[in-house]
């Protein structure tokens, strides 16, 4: 009797370590030709990438993972193969509570991935869209000058430096009106944060005072505004320098 007790105890601790609390924000998917390899579900805390969830990929491409959000916030999804390959990588989506849907494959794990069921993402796929074709540019540009160097061309690097700034200007001022005309979601502070955080303070305070008072107080609404505060008590430090 009391052994089988014991088996029913066992039985009944094993279940419970072993079921997994599903979290608010549920991430399903598929990887076309993944075979083997392990999934990651990640997010930053306190400046550290950390693991939110994973699963072993075996045969089988489609996936699900979950975690708990309290808001809006950007996750990563990390490939790791077993075989070590070339193809590890992470996609870059903004997370919220409901289901979120990635679709990618093998070969262009990041460039290929179609993330839907977030107002923010949407938003954030289209501001990447627009500014690659910026960075496309950009790319030309250091090859150009790339090939200048090695002529000894000062004429044409100075083009190319006149150009290149030109460029920078151009980036700078889309994300900020990116950002401004989309001041009631979280992807404004989160691009302000990440996108153009060596901007001039003033051009950051402009996007700030454009948040909604519930964008102010997200997560990235929050980090921009204490953002702006230490950049600010460090200007006051420092001799005025022109920046972007």
């Amino acid at each position: 009797m009391k052994s089988s007790s014991r088996l029913l105890l066992l039985f009944a601790i094993l279940l419970s370590c072993s079921t997994k609390k599903e979290g608010n924000m549920i991430v399903t998917g598929s990887v076309k030709g993944l075979k083997k390899g392990t999934l990651y579900l990640q997010r930053i805390q306190d400046s550290i990438l950390v693991n939110a969830d994973s699963i072993v990929v075996k045969g089988q491409p489609t996936f699900k993972l979950s975690t708990t959000v309290t808001e809006p916030e950007v996750f990563y999804l990390y490939l790791d193969k077993v075989d070590q390959s070339d193809y590890d990588d992470r996609i870059e989506f903004f997370g919220e509570k409901g289901t979120i849907s990635i679709k990618s494959n093998l070969d262009h794990f990041q460039r290929d991935a179609e993330v839907k069921g977030s107002k923010n993402q949407k938003l954030l796929k289209e501001y990447r869209t627009n500014a690659q074709k910026l960075n496309d540019q950009n790319l030309d540009l250091i090859k150009e000058n790339f090939e200048a160097q090695k002529e000894g061309n000062e004429e044409k690097i100075f083009a190319l430096n006149a150009q290149y700034d030109n460029y920078l200007k151009r980036k700078y001022l889309y994300t900020i009106n990116y950002a401004v005309n989309n001041a009631d979601h979280e992807v404004a502070p989160y691009l302000a944060l990440n996108e153009i955080f060596d901007a001039n303070l003033r051009f950051l305070d402009t996007i700030y005072t454009k948040l909604t008072p519930k964008v102010k107080e997200s997560l990235y609404g929050k980090q921009l505004e204490k953002f702006i505060e230490d950049r600010r008590d460090l200007e006051l430090l420092k001799p005025q320098d022109s920046i972007q």
